[in-house]
């Protein structure tokens, strides 16, 4: 019924840039953030970055703070992750998701993507 698709992985050298973005469709729904997180193999799922719908807060990992830029066209129920300056340790399949309050937690995200791959080299 709500649906989320990631798109703009790929393989990067490191200090290279990919921009994602996550399209929502579907049933409407109250969505006061959308999120970014991601999850490396062997490792637990992470909170990367997020965004308020109405406010346009924001709010970034410390890990990519300074490097990546979430933004969001409300218009066209997307989210982007500018990611700038990739390191090999943001290799990761990363997931857009979608919550119903403000939270860093990814618990709190009731609408996931299927992920999409981001491979950086050294």
């Amino acid at each position: 019924q709500v649906q989320l698709v990631e798109s703009g992985g790929g393989l990067v050298q490191a200090g290279g840039s990919l921009r994602l973005s996550c399209a929502a469709s579907g049933r409407t729904f109250s969505r006061y953030a959308m999120g970014w997180f991601r999850q490396a193999p062997g490792k637990e799922r992470e909170f990367v970055a997020r965004i308020g719908i109405w406010s346009s807060n924001t709010d970034y990992a410390d890990s990519v703070k300074g490097r990546f830029t979430i933004s969001g066209d409300n218009a066209k129920n997307s989210v982007y992750l500018q990611m700038n300056r990739l390191k090999p340790d943001d290799t990761a399949v990363y997931y857009c998701a979608a919550a119903e309050s403000w939270s860093r937690t990814s618990s709190s995200y009731t609408y996931w993507g299927q992920g999409t791959q981001v491979t950086v080299s050294s």
